[in-house]
């Protein structure tokens, strides 16, 4: 089975879905999809601005299979063409091989050797932090209870991932002289600053918080910039931040937090540009219980479970919708979105010998 796998992640990673530049329309990869998945009914549907969905179902399944097919964009440092996968030793070597086309090409060698319901639904849109595809399949009528969302797990089932939050930050001043003695408070730089250090010590003070084997909240300012000159008083500033909550924090709660960490007034615009969900998203006690239904997933899948882990995955859409949600897929995220990417052939072996297993139990049921 190895070998018609690694066909398969020959031939879709051939297909160029870096995202950005989310230049990713209904044909190529999908047509090497419909190709492949000819006894099943087949729905492609485009989003717009490179998120294209594919649906594809055979039988009646109430377990759904997921993965995205888009990649992170490549870089110089690349040894070799990314687009041409390699198979050197004990890996296979391409962009998107890893996160994670690896595991599509599994669904695909898994799908010609049974005969059992499956359904798979592949997305484009996942590394642009824009689930488009992920929402319109919720908003409809799907009839699923369950998902396998294919991420960087080394095959072991994860129940449990921190949310995601991202946030534009403006704080306002006062232009004027530096020399000028209201220069500590008028200018915007020195709010950001301030802001900082009161955020860094909220994130320090929360160190204790634990969830399912996740400890404290995940905090990082990625960008700071404003100002003109070292004489002048800076009259704006903008500051980027992340942060990745555990399953059992508000993020909300989170937010009114960090957007009050500053004098009244000195903030010009706070907002949330994008926003995951924890895995199993709820209340602390709903959460606990959809970890404990998750749990049970794996365990009638046969699938060794993992520790919860700090990246954060669709699945928690899924689960938020009211799916009971596990993250199981081959290869290991540190792998993942790095130059010469890889998984080992034995993860993409170990992944699709599992997916054959449970579809071939599905035609017993």
């Amino acid at each position: 089975m190895l070998a018609k796998t690694l066909k398969h992640l020959e031939a879709l990673v051939s297909y160029d879905t870096r995202n950005p530049p989310r230049d990713i329309g209904t044909g190529g990869i999908f047509d090497y999809l419909r190709s492949q998945l000819s006894d099943f009914r087949i729905t492609v549907t485009d989003h717009g601005d490179g998120a294209v969905s594919m649906l594809a179902v055979r039988g009646n399944p109430k377990r759904l299979f997921n993965v995205h097919l888009d990649t992170v964009p490549s870089s110089e440092a690349w040894s070799a063409d990314p687009h041409t996968l390699r198979v050197t030793g004990d890996r296979a070597i391409g962009l998107g091989a890893c996160d994670i086309k690896g595991a599509a090409a599994g669904l695909l060698t898994a799908a010609s050797v049974t005969q059992g319901d499956a359904a798979f639904l592949f997305s484009t849109d996942e590394e642009a932090n824009d689930a488009r595809c992920i929402a319109a399949f919720l908003g409809g009528l799907h009839g699923f209870n369950e998902v396998v969302v294919a991420e960087p797990t080394m095959c072991e089932a994860v129940l449990a991932h921190r949310g995601i939050s991202s946030v534009l930050l403006r704080f306002r001043g006062v232009a004027g002289h530096a020399s000028g003695a209201n220069a500590m408070q008028a200018s915007a730089l020195h709010q950001a600053i301030r802001w900082g250090g009161h955020a860094l010590d909220y994130v320090e003070s929360e160190a204790h918080q634990r969830f399912g084997g996740l400890t404290g909240l995940r905090f990082n300012i990625g960008r700071v910039e404003g100002g003109i000159k070292a004489n002048m008083i800076a009259p704006s500033a903008e500051l980027r931040f992340g942060f990745r909550p555990l399953p059992s924090m508000s993020i909300d709660g989170l937010h009114e937090r960090f957007g009050t960490l500053v004098e009244a007034g000195a903030i010009e615009r706070y907002e949330e540009t994008f926003r995951g969900p924890s895995l199993p998203s709820g209340e602390v006690a709903d959460a606990e219980q959809r970890r404990l239904e998750a749990r049970d997933l794996a365990d009638a899948l046969q699938l060794p479970i993992g520790n919860a882990v700090d990246f954060w995955t669709e699945a928690s859409l899924f689960s938020a919708a009211g799916m009971t949600a596990i993250v199981y897929g081959p290869g290991d995220i540190a792998q993942a979105h790095t130059a010469d990417e890889w998984v080992t052939l034995e993860q993409l072996q170990r992944y699709t010998d599992s997916i054959i297993r449970i579809l071939d139990s599905n035609s017993l049921d």
